[in-house]
């Protein structure tokens, strides 16, 4: 299911919004790793991961896993449930067992769609992720996703532009150093953006 949704994803983001992929040699190729980006629109989470070798697992909102159909599709990508609004401990946890099998996971430090379309305060799971499972952190920077379909502009060119992997040094218990991390990976979503967008 994964692989053919993935075909699917790289054609259309290919064919129409001529998208480009910079930076993919940054990703890890094994081990577990965080990707972490900002987040525009419903379309960030499939065109962060299209153009990859390896999955990438996401975190969703539970209700959707209460939908038979659509259950099956999302735990076939490879996704798993998190409550909304709600510090889940479920989530996290599950969140470090894919981390600590190996895998990749994506993630929106800002933890919810930018409505204006810039960058936001991130929230502290992302450290907290980095710092408990001791994997790099890969800051993706998606350009162009929320003018899809709309603000005149149906199909707009698309950039994902991936960075250097950044690795949490502090204690996962130290607020101070976490947040300062998750600032950090903003600054570098920031720069990218910047950088890639007047190209």
């Amino acid at each position: 299911m994964y692989t053919l949704l993935q075909i699917c994803f790289t054609f259309f983001f290919k064919v129409f919004f001529r998208a480009e992929l910079i930076g993919r040699e940054n990703i890890p190729t094994e081990g577990g790793v965080i990707l972490a980006a900002n987040h525009l629109s419903n379309w960030d989470p499939p065109l962060l991961a299209a153009f990859l070798s390896r999955p990438v697992s996401y975190m969703a909102k539970k209700e959707l896993f209460e939908v038979p159909i659509l259950k099956q599709i999302i735990t076939r990508c490879h996704s798993f449930p998190v409550k909304r609004g709600a510090a889940d401990r479920g989530a996290i946890k599950a969140a470090l067992q894919e981390l600590k099998r190996g895998r990749c996971i994506g993630l929106f430090p800002e933890g919810t769609r930018s409505r204006d379309g810039k960058v936001h305060k991130a929230e502290a799971g992302v450290a907290l992720l980095a710092a408990m499972s001791e994997v790099p952190v890969v800051p993706a920077a998606i350009i162009g996703t929320e003018r899809i379909f709309s603000h005149g502009s149906f199909f707009p060119k698309l950039r994902v532009v991936y960075g250097k992997p950044l690795s949490f040094e502090g204690k996962h218990n130290d607020k101070e150093s976490l947040q300062l991390f998750s600032q950090k990976i903003m600054e570098e979503i920031v720069k990218m953006i910047k950088l890639h967008s007047k190209e």
